[in-house]
């Protein structure tokens, strides 16, 4: 008993040593300078698995920076990749619909500022280059399945509310694993949006899994959105909480426990 409980005050020394450490880093696409935001577990040695954010509409904010530190209490080297670029902080609706659109109509340029934010993830020293994943929320949600259609060597990607639609017809090149958790009153994840997901990665035999939850809208995991339904984006408390669950067990099934 006396050896089972200084295990026990050890496991708890552990835990309680644990250091999120956090860093801007800025980066390169092309000849555009980008910041990411990076979170990792400092008391964790050896290297462990990377998993990319990508950003909503209005940019890397307090919402992005609050994940990426959880995923790094859970363990992991987190990243939240900059789309927009550095400096560049949309500060309305218009704006920020104006700058996802920007990427959205311009899919080169939005693969590559994705993939720039996964070699960026994958270069630093605690990431396990061999296990890595992303997620994404609505404009990042889209984010993570352009990322996996560039055919990024990534093993899994989760899409939270994101959108659905795409110019392209290239799910054959994805090789990751695909999990998308949607609000089933979401306009961006309609019947026919899905079936229109589901019909094409049907054909390029993409293995994937697709979460409804009841009552919830866009932008369900995200409390700044309020809670009133009716303009289209409202938090769902219980939403988010399972959504960040299968989360974990889907990270738990393609990294291993």
């Amino acid at each position: 008993m006396k050896h089972i409980a200084a295990l026990a005050v050890l496991a708890l020394a552990g835990y309680a040593a644990a250091t999120i450490v956090t860093k801007r880093i800025d980066y390169k696409q092309g000849d555009a300078t980008l910041e990411g935001y990076l979170a990792y577990d400092d008391s964790l040695r050896g290297t462990r698995p990377g998993v990319l954010i990508v950003h909503d509409w209005n940019g890397i904010d307090g919402y992005e920076e609050r994940r990426a530190r959880e995923l790094a209490q859970l363990g992991y080297v987190a990243f939240a990749a900059d789309i927009y670029g550095k400096g560049v902080h949309p500060k309305t609706p218009q704006e920020n619909g104006a700058q996802a659109g920007k990427y959205k109509n311009d899919l080169p340029t939005f693969r590559a500022r994705l993939v720039a934010g996964l070699d960026t993830l994958k270069a630093q020293p605690q990431t396990d280059g061999s296990k890595l994943a992303a997620i994404g929320y609505c404009f990042g949600g889209t984010g993570v399945l352009e990322l996996a259609r560039t055919g990024a060597d990534i093993r899994g990607i989760v899409a939270f509310h994101g959108g659905l639609d795409s110019t392209t017809n290239d799910a054959t090149n994805i090789k990751a694993k695909v999990n998308l958790q949607c609000g089933a009153l979401d306009r961006a994840a309609s019947t026919d949006a899905i079936d229109k997901f589901k019909k094409e990665f049907d054909a390029a035999h993409v293995d994937y899994s697709v979460t409804l939850y009841a009552a919830a809208v866009h932008a369900f995991t995200v409390p700044e959105a309020g809670n009133d339904i009716t303009k289209g984006a409202a938090y769902n408390a219980l939403a988010d909480k399972r959504s960040w669950a299968a989360m974990k067990d889907f990270f738990d099934e393609i990294f291993g426990k």
